[in-house]
């Protein structure tokens, strides 16, 4: 995926910091993507959905069909929303009622790990490092 995405910018004529700041990740989010370090995640992809509505996301993710959608004859009112268009099998099913926070807490507890330092490194403007520990 990270040639694609590379392949899309190369196209809209941007910049990997343009596009990081256009759909709004960390400029090092798409460096990473783009190096093949890390993987995007939903939110990435749904944030370059919103934003470059003509990117064809089935393009991006698998490299079926082209890197554009095709121009259609669809009038406004009956354009799938994104999340339709990305995941169409699946129901979108209202939103649960919102509960107070104070009533309810989900959150996982956390152990707490012991940890002590084992070694710090210093490095100088030289070039030359230090290991201490």
């Amino acid at each position: 995926m990270n040639t694609r995405l590379q392949q899309f910018l190369g196209a809209e004529n941007i910049s990997q910091s343009q596009f990081a700041d256009s759909i709004g990740v960390a400029r090092a989010s798409v460096s990473h993507i783009l190096a093949g370090r890390n993987k995007p995640g939903y939110d990435f992809i749904l944030s370059m959905a919103r934003h470059y509505p003509a990117l064809n996301i089935e393009w991006l993710i698998t490299g079926n069909g082209r890197m554009y959608k095709a121009v259609s004859g669809q009038a406004p009112a009956q354009k799938e929303s994104v999340s339709e268009s990305l995941f169409p099998e699946v129901e979108i099913v209202p939103e649960a009622p919102v509960i107070e926070r104070n009533t309810l807490d989900v959150r996982p507890k956390r152990a707490k790990i012991q940890r002590s330092i084992s070694k710090i490194v210093v490095f100088y403007d030289d070039n030359s490092f230090e290991e201490i520990g």
